[in-house]
């Protein structure tokens, strides 16, 4: 029996409409899955103009010619006497993070064996600008390397790092149209593989970022950890299903991958539980590396020809809103 205002027997009687709703719902899905569930769907038909609909010219969807040029003679000039002023190891199959001034070079080595690391960047005075993988995907490629920029998030749309060394550039792309240094794939977490494996492991590359961050003093840390750059990851889709794959990585010991800070940086670097990702991922099987990260200061007459940290995107904000 409901006493009091009318207000908590609108209420109530609202709850039960929904739930009288939610289960027709249910009963009609379930009936129309009793009625297909022996029925069998071929696949539609080519219209007749299907080979002139699919020989449409394919067309880059971002023209980057406007975008800064990647001045080489510069950042060659700052890799030349720059000072190594910090470091950090990242341990098997867990996460740490990493600070980089503006102006400096952070570079992620190969120290033991072939190993594969998940990267988060976040300017460091203000969380909220975060690493943008897919856009940095559309405006450079699937995989990075030399001369690729590291793009942050909306609404500051800018380089947070730019590649200046890659030591495994020679790679390219391989027969199955595999490549190194993914920004396709998101990272290894706990979530996809509860679900495909029903099983708990706390050291995928998502809680060891999570880890990391938290060691910051982020009280929200997982919130903040984002899509990732795949440093040393080999990837590709395949031809026939153009699923998602991986192969062993080419990487060895003392191969790296160098970047100029753009903007002041908080890196966090996850050493995967795949190792090399020839095999697996998400648990404790394969043999895993630590890596290293190295922090240098470049000499102070090539910062100072150095125009600054770029300035956020021009646009206005207001969405078309008055």
């Amino acid at each position: 029996t409901i006493v009091g205002s009318t207000e908590p027997k609108m209420a109530y009687a609202a709850q039960l409409h929904s739930r009288q709703l939610v289960r027709m719902q249910l009963w009609s899905m379930s009936k129309w899955a009793r009625g297909h569930a022996c029925s069998t769907f071929s696949p539609a038909a080519s219209p007749p103009d299907a080979a002139h609909r699919k020989s449409a010219k394919a067309v880059i969807c971002y023209a980057v010619e406007s975008l800064p040029r990647f001045d080489a003679a510069f950042y060659d000039r700052a890799r030349t006497g720059m000072t190594k002023v910090d470091e950090v190891v990242v341990p098997p199959r867990d996460g740490r993070t990493f600070k980089v001034p503006a102006g400096h070079v952070f570079r992620i080595v190969s120290v033991e064996g072939p190993q594969v690391g998940d990267l988060n960047l976040w300017n460091s005075e203000n969380l909220l600008e975060r690493f943008y993988s897919s856009k940095t995907r559309q405006l450079h490629a699937t995989h990075l390397t030399r001369g690729d920029r590291l793009w942050s998030s909306f609404p500051n749309m800018r380089p947070m790092a730019t590649i200046i060394h890659d030591t495994l550039e020679w790679y390219g792309w391989d027969e199955d149209g595999g490549g190194v240094h993914d920004v396709i794939g998101s990272r290894c977490d706990p979530y996809t593989n509860a679900v495909l494996k029903g099983v708990d492991y706390n050291n995928c590359c998502h809680s060891n970022l999570t880890r990391a961050l938290l060691g910051e003093g982020v009280s929200d840390a997982e919130a903040y950890v984002h899509d990732v750059l795949n440093v040393f990851m080999c990837t590709g889709f395949t031809k026939d299903t153009h699923q998602y794959f991986m192969k062993a990585s080419p990487v060895r010991p003392g191969d790296f991958i160098e970047f100029f800070a753009e903007i002041p940086l908080l890196g966090a670097l996850s050493a995967c539980p795949g190792g090399d990702c020839g095999s697996s991922h998400s648990d404790d099987d394969t043999r895993c590396y630590p890596l290293l990260v190295e922090i240098y200061r470049p000499m102070d007459e090539v910062l100072s020809d150095w125009p600054g940290s770029p300035k956020s995107s021009s646009y206005c904000g207001n969405h078309g809103l008055k």
